[in-house]
């Protein structure tokens, strides 16, 4: 399939049937979302693969019982940086110099500048910015789960305080912003699998601007 036809395949499925995602598909749709572009190529979130039954069992009262959070095979938690600090960008650039083969020094302009930028706007700024950079990675996963026939349900109907002690997200600077359970539709039991799919006319959504 095409991903167009890929992506109109895809639906948020209700219930899932419990049957495993091979390994070879998952880790496909973890490097799409690795591969993600995010700003100034900062990265800053974290992807947590669960597949644990008795974590998914705690989250799922937290994710308003939503029951593809413990019929699905695996649960992504996209958690995004809480803040960012001259000590973590510094980390992520020296990084990337490593990779390019550049000296570390390369982006120290660019570095002063972007900080000078972030440092005033202020923690709650930061925090949802670095969700927004999440999402990216997120979107990229659902479409890389539809290219491989993996079903994937995004959930923001949970509470990312709860997840965030379950995971202990907090000690590791982090924040629980959207929910993807992967896995495989339950269609004899699914009321949404055959309603038939809405999308806005492009006439409506989109703009053109000549």
């Amino acid at each position: 399939m095409t991903l167009l036809e890929s992506l109109e395949w895809r639906y948020a499925a209700k219930k899932m049937n419990g049957e495993v995602v091979p390994q070879e598909k998952l880790d496909y749709i973890l490097e799409a979302a690795r591969l993600a572009p995010s700003s100034s190529g900062l990265q800053p979130y974290k992807v947590f693969v669960i597949s644990n039954k008795e974590i998914l069992e705690q989250i799922r009262p937290v994710a308003w019982n939503q029951s593809v959070i413990t019929e699905c095979s695996h649960l992504l938690v996209f958690a995004a940086w809480d803040g960012y600090s001259l000590e973590k960008i510094t980390a992520v650039f020296n990084e990337m110099m490593e990779v390019r083969g550049l000296p570390l020094n390369t982006m120290d302009a660019y570095k002063s500048t972007l900080w000078g930028m972030y440092e005033p706007l202020g923690q709650e700024w930061h925090a949802t910015h670095a969700a927004k950079q999440a999402y990216i990675s997120f979107g990229l996963a659902i479409a890389a789960a539809a290219e491989v026939g993996v079903d994937a349900t995004p959930i923001e109907g949970f509470t990312p305080p709860e997840v965030d002690k379950i995971l202990g997200l907090a000690e590791q600077g982090l924040k629980s912003v959207v929910l993807l359970p992967l896995g495989y539709r339950d269609a004899a039991n699914d009321w949404n699998v055959n309603l038939k799919k809405y999308r806005k006319a492009k006439e409506e959504l989109v703009v053109e601007i000549k």
